[in-house]
């Protein structure tokens, strides 16, 4: 987060994150930070509030106060910390998804300023990561008891993000540094079409020739900071009205509380025209038909199999990590820091840019140690990115 003295901390995670909040909280304050507010969620909250609602226009409703607090952390630059991670995963899971639509979308919107200037132009210091929980460990590692598998969550987190050894400031740096050389690599590739190929898979994604391509650490109003803890991706906007082909997902995504299983997506212009899954498919409907661009994609990430998430060989129901374990593609609003001058650019300018807008934003896997992805450039270059899963550069 890189809190700085003076600053304004915000951190939002559930009770079951009591102990970890404390220490997060004493290490703000240590640091100099002027005020750390902390935002307690129960998951048991929401589903109340979705079950018992009478009305059902109700749950649109999103206090004035909630919009006005995330209006001062842009106005003020605050440090703000998501830490995922549920005490009970499939909390929302049996719910009409269309109810638990209208409560993130509204939620979406009466924050659009906050992800616009402060998430999307670095406005804020935002850092996501995760803390354990027994009923999310027992996902991970169904085969050990409850106490035995929170241990070795906790364990895995350790080791994915470098914090299990001795020197792992020093690591994470040198990670940082692959990271961002890569990315820049990409960028100057300026990359006109992304080909994605493996078994089930035969997907063109298209960028502007203004695409930046993105990973590792940011630059916030009073220095570097870190979005994802942990992150192994290098990714971009891309133009969302060219995409064509399909893809196979693969690994489960979780949308609106419920897991979605054997997705299979088909674009053609851009837009995704039919998709079918094992499990969850009306869930991933009602999701990606909640505005006019969610069928769109917003997001385009290149990964490779040499992730410590990927070679944990866990899939970890929970996106910050899953998403980092292989390339993925994204449904719904897109970042226009990914864009050169996207930041200043008018929402007219980033719509002939092919930067898409929409209140949702889900990621979806598309590779494994089958998967190439090769480049064309726009000079007409073909490059080989991945191979197998590997990165070739």
């Amino acid at each position: 987060m890189n809190v700085r003295p003076g600053q304004i901390v915000n951190i939002t995670g559930e009770i079951a994150h009591r102990d970890l909040i404390e220490l997060l909280c004493k290490a703000a304050y240590q640091r100099g930070a002027k005020h750390v507010n902390v935002d307690f969620i129960d998951p048991f909250l929401a589903r109340y509030r979705i079950l018992e609602t009478k009305t059902e226009d109700f749950l649109t409703y999103v206090p004035k106060y909630v919009t006005q607090k995330y209006d001062e952390f842009v106005q003020e630059g605050a440090a703000i910390l998501r830490l995922i991670g549920s005490e009970q995963p499939d909390i929302l899971s049996d719910l009409e998804p269309k109810k638990i639509n209208m409560l993130t979308s509204s939620n979406f919107k009466a924050l659009k300023n906050y992800y616009t200037e402060g998430v999307g132009k670095s406005k804020v210091q935002w850092t996501v990561a995760a803390a354990a929980t027994p009923k999310w460990a027992m996902k991970v590692f169904p085969e050990l008891n409850e106490q035995k598998a929170f241990e070795a969550l906790w364990e895995q987190i350790f080791k994915i993000c470098r914090a299990d050894q001795p020197d792992c400031l020093e690591l994470w740096k040198k990670h940082n540094q692959i990271l961002q050389e890569r990315g820049k690599w990409l960028t100057e590739l300026k990359i006109h079409e992304l080909h994605f190929n493996g078994p089930g898979t035969d997907l063109k994604v298209y960028l502007s020739p203004r695409s930046i391509f993105v990973s590792g650490t940011s630059k916030g109003p009073l220095g570097d900071y870190e979005p994802n803890i942990p992150t192994e991706e290098c990714f971009t906007t891309p133009d969302y009205r060219l995409t064509t082909g399909k893809a196979k997902v693969t690994r489960p995504v979780l949308v609106n509380g419920k897991l979605v299983k054997g997705l299979q997506l088909e674009f053609k212009e851009g837009k995704l025209v039919h998709f079918d899954a094992q499990e969850g498919k009306e869930n991933f409907e009602k999701y990606v038909d909640n505005d006019p661009n969610a069928r769109y994609l917003g997001e385009v990430a290149l990964v490779g199999i040499d992730s410590p998430i990927f070679q944990s060989g866990r899939v970890f129901e929970e996106i910050l990590y899953d998403e980092n374990a292989a390339c993925h593609i994204a449904m719904g609003f897109a970042y226009s820091f990914c864009l050169e001058g996207g930041p200043s650019m008018s929402s007219e300018e980033l719509a002939n840019t092919g930067c898409n807008v929409s209140t949702i934003h889900v990621d979806m896997m598309i590779s494994d140690e089958h998967t190439d992805v090769v480049a064309t450039t726009y000079t007409g270059e073909k490059v080989k990115l991945i191979h197998k899963g590997q990165w070739q550069h």
